[in-house]
């Protein structure tokens, strides 16, 4: 499934769309394919600020267009730079409830030259779904959308 995956994600980011939009499409594609991926998202450094702004998503709307540095999962992955796989969400004393049907939730965080500037994530309505197979796709995904970024900052 994540070879297919990877190579529509690639068709997708390959287009001669903006980043906005080729995110935007990934969203919607991931969503839409993936049976345990119910709602994806991007969010993104806001600014000199310590929170995150939500970006490019797909799936329900979400109250959560803000999040602040260290609150929640994305939070956490804001500080921490580190993938967070969380298999139960009721498990987690610092979890912010997008929807009472979410059972898990998969964040990774996006790197541009190296600084931690937004992530993907992943909300599940199915407990514990996500595979190391999910977290190195969402990783290629970042990556090659960090590299998007990149070409257009020079």
């Amino acid at each position: 499934m994540f070879t297919q995956l990877r190579h529509k994600a690639m068709e997708i980011l390959n287009s001669n769309k903006s980043l906005e939009q080729k995110q935007q499409e990934v969203c919607d594609y991931l969503q839409s394919t993936v049976p345990h991926y119910d709602w994806v998202g991007f969010y993104f450094k806001n600014g000199d600020k310590e929170e995150l702004k939500l970006g490019p998503y797909a799936g329900e709307s979400t109250d959560h267009t803000i999040i602040p540095f260290g609150k929640g999962i994305c939070g956490q992955v804001a500080v921490s730079n580190q993938n967070f796989v969380v298999p139960d969400v009721k498990a987690q004393d610092n979890y912010i409830a997008c929807s009472i049907t979410v059972k898990a939730e998969i964040v990774v965080p996006l790197f541009v030259n190296g600084e931690n500037i937004g992530q993907i994530d992943i909300d599940s309505n199915t407990p514990d779904p996500f595979t190391e197979e999910d977290e190195r796709f969402l990783e290629f995904i970042n990556k090659e959308i960090a590299q998007l970024i990149e070409k257009a900052a020079k």
